[in-house]
């Protein structure tokens, strides 16, 4: 499929503020208080990257000020969830910045329901696309488990980084850091270990209902563009693919990881932790801009579309 670039921004974005506001409760559960003042900019940087993710998404409808209309089907769609959830989980963290802001704490209860709400949040990401059996390689638990990690991952290296610059103790946020990066590589390999082994959903005679015939398409019915042969595929070489998913797996998964352990070991660095996690969000938009471009959705049968 053709991706769209204003839901790999959405995804990475969110996540990354996810993990970030995740990050920010542990460091204070496992180390010393964090200072009032770091801690509340903090969620008032994970609330603007949400803001910004919610906004490059309205770039994916067609019709922006229905917008509110997606939640209506929140019963039984997985993307009505997220739309409720979404502002709900930003909701969280910015009544958290305002407090520290002011003076006051972040009270437990509140960092519970953030963390929660993030959860919340992944699960109902992944299952936009998890739930949609007939695309066979979104179908599987790997794909919220995927969305989960690496905002984990990216949203730890980015809180120890943000720690770091404050002057305020970092490690147990690089040590998590590191955890999540190596989870979501072992994860993301396991993912594309399973897209090796698919076959392909379906057949020309399927298709159109013709089951058990031999069929051959001679023609498409058209000789121009058409709206399913652009949005459902991909005009790019397997070459292209295979060189993108070792360059995201070099820069999302292991330069990180091989940074954070080096620096778990000697002591975190700012100035290192920023460019690991720039790196590494940089190489995640690489990896979600995969996860839409890797879809052999099963209409192309239909026009016989080339792969």
């Amino acid at each position: 499929m053709r991706p769209a670039w204003s839901v790999i921004w959405f995804t990475t974005l969110l996540g990354c503020a996810q993990g970030l506001v995740v990050a920010l409760v542990l460091a204070g559960l496992g180390g010393p208080a964090l200072p009032a003042a770091v801690l509340g900019d903090a969620l008032l940087l994970a609330f603007a990257l949400g803001v910004l993710g919610l906004l490059c998404s309205f770039a994916h409808l067609g019709r922006p000020r229905r917008a509110w209309r997606a939640a209506a089907m929140w019963r039984s769609s997985w993307l009505s969830r997220e739309v409720i959830v979404a502002p709900l989980f930003l909701g969280l963290c910015l009544a958290g910045a305002l407090l520290l802001r002011r003076g006051g704490t972040w009270p437990a209860w509140l960092q519970g329901l953030s963390v929660l709400g993030a959860l919340l949040l992944w699960l109902c990401t992944g299952k936009v696309y998890a739930a949609i059996a007939f695309i066979r390689e979104w179908a599987t638990p790997l794909t919220p488990l995927n969305f989960a990690l690496m905002g984990l991952a990216s949203g730890h290296l980015l809180a120890a980084a943000w720690l770091a610059l404050h002057g305020v103790a970092a490690a147990l946020a690089a040590r998590l850091a590191l955890l999540w990066t190596l989870l979501a590589w072992g994860a993301r390999a396991a993912a594309l270990a399973r897209l090796r082994r698919l076959r392909r959903a379906g057949s020309t005679a399927s298709a159109i209902g013709a089951a058990g015939a031999s069929v051959r398409q001679v023609s498409r019915g058209f000789t121009a563009g058409s709206f399913n042969l652009e949005e459902f595929g991909l005009h790019a070489s397997a070459m292209l693919l295979r060189r993108l998913r070792s360059l995201y797996m070099i820069g999302g998964f292991a330069v990180p990881a091989l940074g954070l352990a080096w620096l778990v070991a000697s002591g975190p660095r700012a100035g290192l932790l920023l460019l690991l996690a720039l790196l590494q969000y940089g190489a995640l938009l690489g990896e979600r801009w995969d996860f839409f471009a890797q879809v052999d959705h099963p209409q192309n049968h239909y026009y016989a579309a080339g792969h």
